[in-house]
Protein backbone atom coordinates (compact mmCIF):
# COMPACT_ATOMS: atom_id res chain seq x y z
CA UNK A 1 0.00 0.00 0.00
CA UNK A 2 0.95 3.75 -0.90
CA UNK A 3 0.84 6.24 1.40
CA UNK A 4 0.89 10.01 0.96
CA UNK A 5 3.20 12.46 3.28
CA UNK A 6 3.41 15.94 2.92
CA UNK A 7 5.48 19.05 3.96
CA UNK A 8 3.77 21.99 4.54
CA UNK A 9 5.25 25.68 4.91
CA UNK A 10 5.18 28.80 2.83
CA UNK A 11 7.73 28.94 0.90
CA UNK A 12 8.55 25.26 0.78
CA UNK A 13 10.05 24.77 -2.79
CA UNK A 14 13.73 24.88 -1.32
CA UNK A 15 13.09 22.04 0.96
CA UNK A 16 14.98 18.40 0.98
CA UNK A 17 12.56 16.73 2.83
CA UNK A 18 11.56 15.13 -0.14
CA UNK A 19 15.09 13.68 -0.97
CA UNK A 20 15.53 13.07 2.76
CA UNK A 21 12.08 10.97 2.65
CA UNK A 22 11.85 8.97 -0.72
CA UNK A 23 15.31 8.17 0.12
CA UNK A 24 14.47 6.03 2.53
CA UNK A 25 11.56 4.54 1.39
CA UNK A 26 13.78 3.37 -1.36
CA UNK A 27 15.77 1.62 1.43
CA UNK A 28 13.45 0.36 3.34
CA UNK A 29 11.53 -0.91 -0.15
CA UNK A 30 8.33 1.26 0.69
CA UNK A 31 6.12 2.81 -2.33
CA UNK A 32 5.01 6.09 -0.39
CA UNK A 33 5.45 9.60 -1.52
CA UNK A 34 6.67 12.16 0.01
CA UNK A 35 5.04 16.07 -1.52
CA UNK A 36 5.66 19.62 -0.82
CA UNK A 37 2.70 21.61 -0.48
CA UNK A 38 2.64 25.34 -0.20
CA UNK A 39 0.43 26.89 1.73
CA UNK A 40 0.38 30.84 2.06
CA UNK A 41 -2.92 31.36 4.50
CA UNK A 42 -4.13 29.57 7.79
CA UNK A 43 -7.26 27.99 5.39
CA UNK A 44 -4.55 26.67 3.35
CA UNK A 45 -2.94 24.60 6.67
CA UNK A 46 -6.77 23.90 8.14
CA UNK A 47 -7.13 22.17 4.36
CA UNK A 48 -4.38 20.21 4.30
CA UNK A 49 -4.54 19.07 8.38
CA UNK A 50 -8.15 18.08 7.53
CA UNK A 51 -7.03 16.03 4.44
CA UNK A 52 -4.91 14.14 7.29
CA UNK A 53 -7.72 13.44 9.32
CA UNK A 54 -9.98 12.14 6.77
CA UNK A 55 -6.80 9.49 5.96
CA UNK A 56 -5.92 10.99 2.27
CA UNK A 57 -2.73 11.90 3.54
CA UNK A 58 -0.58 9.50 6.13
CA UNK A 59 1.39 12.17 8.01
CA UNK A 60 2.48 16.26 7.60
CA UNK A 61 5.41 17.75 8.57
CA UNK A 62 5.43 21.32 9.06
CA UNK A 63 7.92 24.54 8.43
CA UNK A 64 7.87 27.82 8.65
CA UNK A 65 5.91 29.89 9.53
CA UNK A 66 3.03 27.47 10.38
CA UNK A 67 4.48 25.41 13.43
CA UNK A 68 2.68 27.28 16.07
CA UNK A 69 -0.63 27.42 14.02
CA UNK A 70 -0.23 23.82 13.62
CA UNK A 71 0.18 23.00 17.23
CA UNK A 72 -2.88 25.43 18.20
CA UNK A 73 -5.41 23.56 15.78
CA UNK A 74 -3.55 19.72 16.59
CA UNK A 75 -6.32 18.16 18.68
CA UNK A 76 -3.97 16.45 21.16
CA UNK A 77 -0.27 18.21 21.31
CA UNK A 78 2.78 15.82 23.09
CA UNK A 79 4.33 17.28 26.07
CA UNK A 80 7.17 18.70 24.81
CA UNK A 81 5.34 20.28 21.24
CA UNK A 82 3.40 22.22 24.15
CA UNK A 83 6.22 23.36 26.40
CA UNK A 84 8.12 24.60 22.73
CA UNK A 85 4.74 26.37 21.65
CA UNK A 86 5.67 24.72 18.21
CA UNK A 87 4.79 21.74 16.19
CA UNK A 88 6.97 20.45 13.22
CA UNK A 89 5.12 16.58 12.61
CA UNK A 90 1.39 15.70 12.72
CA UNK A 91 0.61 12.21 13.37
CA UNK A 92 -3.24 10.60 12.35
CA UNK A 93 -4.40 8.73 15.24
CA UNK A 94 -6.80 5.65 14.62
CA UNK A 95 -9.90 7.91 15.51
CA UNK A 96 -8.92 10.68 13.19
CA UNK A 97 -7.28 13.04 15.71
CA UNK A 98 -4.45 14.76 14.98
CA UNK A 99 -1.79 14.33 17.24
CA UNK A 100 1.17 17.18 16.71
CA UNK A 101 4.61 16.65 17.89
CA UNK A 102 8.30 18.09 17.81
CA UNK A 103 11.30 16.55 16.49
CA UNK A 104 13.44 19.69 16.40
CA UNK A 105 14.83 19.43 19.48
CA UNK A 106 15.60 15.99 19.81
CA UNK A 107 17.48 16.32 16.47
CA UNK A 108 19.33 19.18 18.02
CA UNK A 109 20.24 17.44 21.03
CA UNK A 110 22.01 14.42 18.57
CA UNK A 111 23.50 17.39 17.10
CA UNK A 112 24.96 19.18 20.39
CA UNK A 113 25.94 15.97 22.29
CA UNK A 114 29.46 17.54 22.23
CA UNK A 115 28.83 20.41 24.13
CA UNK A 116 26.48 18.53 26.90
CA UNK A 117 27.58 20.54 30.45
CA UNK A 118 28.67 23.10 28.89
CA UNK A 119 27.74 26.86 31.10
CA UNK A 120 25.90 29.52 28.88
CA UNK A 121 24.26 29.29 25.11
CA UNK A 122 23.46 31.92 22.71
CA UNK A 123 20.47 31.78 20.54
CA UNK A 124 19.70 33.86 18.41
CA UNK A 125 15.74 33.77 17.33
CA UNK A 126 12.58 33.29 18.97
CA UNK A 127 10.13 31.27 16.60
CA UNK A 128 9.79 27.45 16.28
CA UNK A 129 13.42 26.72 15.50
CA UNK A 130 15.00 29.07 18.63
CA UNK A 131 12.00 27.12 21.13
CA UNK A 132 13.42 23.64 20.04
CA UNK A 133 17.18 24.95 20.57
CA UNK A 134 15.98 26.24 24.47
CA UNK A 135 14.97 22.75 24.92
CA UNK A 136 18.04 21.38 23.67
CA UNK A 137 20.05 23.30 26.07
CA UNK A 138 17.96 22.32 29.04
CA UNK A 139 18.44 18.66 28.06
CA UNK A 140 22.00 19.20 28.09
CA UNK A 141 22.64 20.74 30.96
CA UNK A 142 23.57 24.22 30.02
CA UNK A 143 23.22 26.37 32.92
CA UNK A 144 22.64 29.44 31.57
CA UNK A 145 20.70 30.29 28.13
CA UNK A 146 20.22 33.61 26.42
CA UNK A 147 17.67 33.99 23.87
CA UNK A 148 17.73 37.45 21.58
CA UNK A 149 15.25 38.42 18.65
CA UNK A 150 14.50 41.36 16.72
CA UNK A 151 11.74 41.56 18.70
CA UNK A 152 13.36 42.50 22.02
CA UNK A 153 13.90 46.27 21.49
CA UNK A 154 16.01 47.86 24.28
CA UNK A 155 13.52 49.59 26.49
CA UNK A 156 10.33 48.27 25.82
CA UNK A 157 8.03 45.61 27.11
CA UNK A 158 9.00 42.36 25.97
CA UNK A 159 5.28 40.14 26.17
CA UNK A 160 7.03 36.99 25.39
CA UNK A 161 9.95 37.52 28.11
CA UNK A 162 8.00 35.70 30.67
CA UNK A 163 7.24 32.80 28.41
CA UNK A 164 10.84 32.54 27.50
CA UNK A 165 12.03 32.47 31.35
CA UNK A 166 9.13 30.16 31.71
CA UNK A 167 10.98 27.25 28.94
CA UNK A 168 14.41 28.64 30.50
CA UNK A 169 15.59 31.50 28.65
CA UNK A 170 16.60 34.94 29.21
CA UNK A 171 15.62 37.40 26.61
CA UNK A 172 18.77 40.10 25.52
CA UNK A 173 17.66 42.96 24.12
CA UNK A 174 18.73 43.08 20.08
CA UNK A 175 21.37 45.75 19.72
CA UNK A 176 19.79 47.86 16.67
CA UNK A 177 22.05 50.63 17.43
CA UNK A 178 26.22 51.13 17.70
CA UNK A 179 26.31 51.68 21.57
CA UNK A 180 23.45 48.66 22.15
CA UNK A 181 25.96 46.29 20.21
CA UNK A 182 28.50 46.79 22.27
CA UNK A 183 26.47 46.41 25.64
CA UNK A 184 24.65 43.47 23.86
CA UNK A 185 28.24 41.42 23.34
CA UNK A 186 29.77 42.33 26.66
CA UNK A 187 26.41 40.97 28.04
CA UNK A 188 27.09 37.56 25.55
CA UNK A 189 30.54 36.99 26.14
CA UNK A 190 31.51 33.95 27.25
CA UNK A 191 29.41 31.59 25.43
CA UNK A 192 30.27 27.82 25.02
CA UNK A 193 27.85 27.68 22.27
CA UNK A 194 25.83 30.16 19.83
CA UNK A 195 22.69 29.08 18.12
CA UNK A 196 21.53 30.90 14.65
CA UNK A 197 17.94 29.76 14.68
CA UNK A 198 16.53 32.18 12.50
CA UNK A 199 16.42 31.71 8.19
CA UNK A 200 18.78 34.39 7.73
CA UNK A 201 21.50 33.45 5.23
CA UNK A 202 19.19 30.61 3.69
CA UNK A 203 18.72 31.03 -0.21
CA UNK A 204 15.72 33.34 -0.76
CA UNK A 205 15.57 34.78 2.76
CA UNK A 206 17.44 37.84 4.27
CA UNK A 207 20.56 38.20 3.78
CA UNK A 208 23.01 36.67 7.22
CA UNK A 209 25.78 39.21 7.02
CA UNK A 210 24.50 41.74 10.02
CA UNK A 211 23.11 38.92 12.39
CA UNK A 212 26.90 37.16 11.84
CA UNK A 213 28.39 40.85 12.65
CA UNK A 214 26.90 40.66 15.91
CA UNK A 215 28.25 37.78 17.67
CA UNK A 216 31.83 38.85 19.22
CA UNK A 217 33.41 35.76 18.04
CA UNK A 218 36.53 36.76 19.43
CA UNK A 219 35.19 36.96 23.21
CA UNK A 220 33.58 33.58 22.84
CA UNK A 221 34.20 30.56 25.60
CA UNK A 222 37.61 28.47 24.67
CA UNK A 223 36.26 25.55 22.42
CA UNK A 224 33.14 27.26 21.61
CA UNK A 225 30.61 25.67 19.05
CA UNK A 226 28.99 27.52 16.32
CA UNK A 227 25.77 25.73 15.14
CA UNK A 228 23.40 27.15 12.59
CA UNK A 229 20.09 25.35 11.49
CA UNK A 230 20.21 26.54 8.06
CA UNK A 231 21.60 24.30 5.40
CA UNK A 232 21.09 25.78 2.06
CA UNK A 233 24.13 27.16 1.26
CA UNK A 234 26.30 24.35 3.38
CA UNK A 235 28.53 27.55 4.55
CA UNK A 236 26.30 30.71 5.89
CA UNK A 237 27.78 34.12 6.80
CA UNK A 238 27.29 32.64 10.29
CA UNK A 239 29.09 30.15 9.68
CA UNK A 240 31.57 31.83 7.65
CA UNK A 241 32.01 34.55 10.26
CA UNK A 242 32.57 31.55 12.93
CA UNK A 243 35.32 29.44 10.78
CA UNK A 244 37.32 32.57 9.62
CA UNK A 245 37.87 33.25 13.99
CA UNK A 246 39.18 29.62 14.68
CA UNK A 247 35.56 29.19 15.93
CA UNK A 248 34.59 25.43 15.47
CA UNK A 249 31.20 25.71 13.21
CA UNK A 250 28.69 23.17 11.69
CA UNK A 251 25.61 23.79 9.58
CA UNK A 252 21.79 22.67 10.12
CA UNK A 253 21.93 19.16 7.67
CA UNK A 254 22.56 17.16 10.73
CA UNK A 255 19.56 18.37 12.25
CA UNK A 256 16.95 18.26 9.49
CA UNK A 257 18.13 14.88 8.49
CA UNK A 258 17.25 14.01 12.12
CA UNK A 259 14.03 15.64 12.81
CA UNK A 260 13.04 13.78 9.05
CA UNK A 261 14.26 10.31 10.48
CA UNK A 262 12.19 11.23 14.00
CA UNK A 263 9.17 12.05 11.69
CA UNK A 264 9.34 8.87 9.58
CA UNK A 265 10.20 6.94 12.65
CA UNK A 266 7.04 8.13 14.03
CA UNK A 267 4.71 7.36 11.30
CA UNK A 268 5.81 4.57 10.18
CA UNK A 269 7.02 2.68 13.11
CA UNK A 270 9.69 1.37 12.10
CA UNK A 271 13.80 2.54 12.38
CA UNK A 272 14.58 5.47 9.42
CA UNK A 273 17.79 4.83 6.89
CA UNK A 274 19.77 8.43 8.61
CA UNK A 275 22.90 6.88 6.31
CA UNK A 276 21.17 6.39 3.17
CA UNK A 277 19.06 10.19 3.70
CA UNK A 278 21.89 12.32 4.63
CA UNK A 279 23.78 10.63 1.86
CA UNK A 280 20.83 11.54 -0.46
CA UNK A 281 20.69 14.92 0.98
CA UNK A 282 24.41 15.44 0.60
CA UNK A 283 24.12 14.23 -3.12
CA UNK A 284 21.35 16.67 -3.74
CA UNK A 285 22.95 19.99 -2.26
CA UNK A 286 25.69 19.04 -4.80
CA UNK A 287 23.42 18.92 -7.51
CA UNK A 288 21.91 22.43 -6.98
CA UNK A 289 25.14 23.85 -6.23
CA UNK A 290 26.90 22.77 -9.35
CA UNK A 291 23.36 23.98 -11.31
CA UNK A 292 23.19 27.60 -9.44
CA UNK A 293 26.97 27.87 -11.02
CA UNK A 294 25.97 26.64 -14.72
Amino acid sequence: MSLRFVLIGHPVAHSLSPVLHQSAYRALELAHCYELVDCPDPPAVERELSRLSGGETAGINVTLPWKRLTLELAHRKDPLAAEIGAANVVAREPDGALHAYNTDAAALVDELRAVDGRKRALIIGAGGAGRAAIAACRSLGIAEILLSSRRFRSGEDWPEAAEFARLGATAVSWPFAAPEKASFQARVAGSDVVIQATSAGMHGADPGEELAELVPWDRLAADALAYDVVYTPPVTPFLAAAEAAGVRARGGLGMLVGQAALSLERWLGCRAPRDAMRAAAEAELRRRAQASAI
